[in-house]
């Protein structure tokens, strides 16, 4: 998008300008987008839409050759608005669609470096946010009603008099943002999900702290189930492999995975790893405790 001055728009001008309240904050996801696929998983360009229907449940996700399908790394950008929203809302402050952030602050709260190519990123993120169009029966009354946006309506750099950037504007969507306003539709989720940088394991983390939860007994899902959800273009083959993998590894903070294998169906289960207090406390803060033990 071509750098501008702020100018208001039509909708811009009738919303009240939300500045960022700085890093500081929990991260929190709003757990319609931790439940369903929304976002493209490969690093690679994805223009191939995301049709998904399970039951009364249907998402349609298009994107536009120039800049491709939105990716759950361009999706922490609403995972920051999200957390901010939220956190403005338990202080009491006044929250909008409209929203007002440094990239500086956007790139050190979702864990990136704050060097120029990490802001060209941030710049081709939201374009891909604003050109990838959505449309589902989620939170809608009637199941067969459409609701159409883009994770972003409108974004743009702000400029001082002489040209000198000062910032960026964005507007998020009214379904999105009637989520986050709704405490119900968003969870906590740990700091160290940013550093996570598989696609697949990106998702798998939003799904587990979505459906596991805090619960000691935990929870299961086929591998074929997962693999709809998912909304990858890889065959369930390659999907199990990649999951197998996962499993071995066990890189999801907070939770163990495993595999149970039972009348020749391989399904995933997962439960969250009892956690020291002080060491939960640290990760929410984003401090990395140092192992010194020999």
């Amino acid at each position: 998008m071509t750098p501008r001055a702020a100018s208001p728009s039509g909708e811009r001008a009738q919303l009240a300008l939300f500045p960022s309240l700085g890093g500081d904050i929990a991260p929190r996801d709003a757990q319609d987008l931790m439940s369903w696929p929304f976002f493209s998983l490969a690093k690679r360009r994805r223009v191939t839409p995301i049709d998904f229907r399970m039951g009364s449940t249907w998402i349609s996700v298009e994107a536009v050759p120039e800049h491709g399908m939105a990716t759950i790394w361009d999706a922490d950008v609403l995972i920051w608005a999200a957390s901010q929203i939220v956190a403005a809302r338990d202080a009491g402050l006044p929250t909008s669609r409209l929203m007002a952030a440094t990239p500086h602050q956007i790139l050190t709260f979702t864990g990136r470096g704050t060097g120029k190519d990490h802001y060209d990123r941030l710049k081709a993120a939201l374009d891909r946010l604003q050109s990838t169009t959505v449309a589902t029966s989620i939170r809608q009354q009637h199941q067969r009603r459409r609701h159409r946006f883009s994770w972003i309506n409108e974004w743009q750099e702000r400029l001082d008099g002489n040209g000198r950037p000062l910032g960026l504007e964005l507007i998020l969507p009214d379904w999105f943002y009637a989520g986050v306003v709704d405490h119900t539709f968003v969870l906590t989720i740990d700091r160290a999900y940013f550093d996570l940088t598989g696609g697949l394991e990106r998702w798998l983390y939003r799904i587990v702290r979505k459906h596991g939860g805090r619960q000691t007994g935990g929870w299961s899902f086929d591998f074929s189930h997962l693999h709809l959800k998912s909304g990858v273009l890889s065959p369930l083959k390659q999907f199990a492999f990649e999951l197998r993998g996962i499993v071995q590894r066990q890189p999801l903070p907070g939770y163990t995975l495993a595999i149970d294998r039972a009348l020749g169906r391989e399904r995933l289960t997962f439960a969250p790893v009892p956690a020291d207090p002080f060491e939960a406390a640290a990760r929410r803060m984003g401090i990395r405790l140092v192992d010194n033990r020999p």
